[in-house]
């Protein structure tokens, strides 16, 4: 693949930074994610304007979707029920996207960004859900039951953890991504779609 391009549109209301004039380091991470998708997402042009959090935007989302034994489509699950209550336009298509492939399910995303109590999971993931939208939407009434809900679902107490880590970190993230105002690819709208 040729040298990745950053959209200079990726977000509206910040400068996003000419690839040749990152860090070593970012040049390098761009590129990998180029190659695997095809595309650079948006949100690491985004960051890239800023390489100290950069590094440690990209370093935890690492160590949280490879560090737990959720499965990949529950931590999907989880990022596009977050930013269906936080209306984060960019992380509903891209986790969407996301969900769509690792679900294998080509509607369980829109549920889920429109209404995760009405969404098509098992019971468990249903109480996984409720335990990330009420973080998110009144996390002042979040007690510590949480945890034994989440137990009592059938997580572990690491699992536990990662929910709400998970949740967190997207919470960040869609806050992020609303004042930048990022844009999502085009290609993440078709990605996982029959056709």
């Amino acid at each position: 693949m040729s040298q990745p391009t950053l959209r200079d549109d990726a977000m509206a209301r910040f400068p996003v930074p000419e690839f040749e004039d990152l860090p070593d380091d970012l040049r390098e991470r761009i590129a990998s994610e180029a190659e695997r998708a095809g595309f650079v997402p948006n949100v690491f042009a985004a960051l890239a304007s800023r390489p100290p959090q950069f590094r440690a935007f990209f370093g935890y989302y690492d160590a949280l979707v490879d560090g737990t034994t959720l499965a990949r489509a529950e931590v999907e699950m989880l990022v596009v029920a977050v930013a269906g209550v936080n209306g984060c336009h960019y992380c509903g298509v891209a986790h969407g996207a996301l969900l769509r492939v690792y679900g294998a399910d080509p509607t369980l995303a829109e549920q889920l960004l429109t209404n995760p109590h009405a969404a098509d999971v098992t019971e468990a993931q249903a109480e996984m859900l409720a335990v990330a939208v009420e973080l998110t939407d009144q996390p002042d009434r979040v007690t510590g039951d949480v945890v034994e809900r989440l137990r009592d679902a059938g997580y572990t107490l690491a699992e536990a953890w990662d929910v709400v880590s998970i949740t967190a970190f997207f919470n960040l993230s869609n806050r992020l991504a609303a004042a930048a105002e990022m844009r999502p690819n085009d290609e993440f709208y078709t990605i996982g779609r029959e056709g």
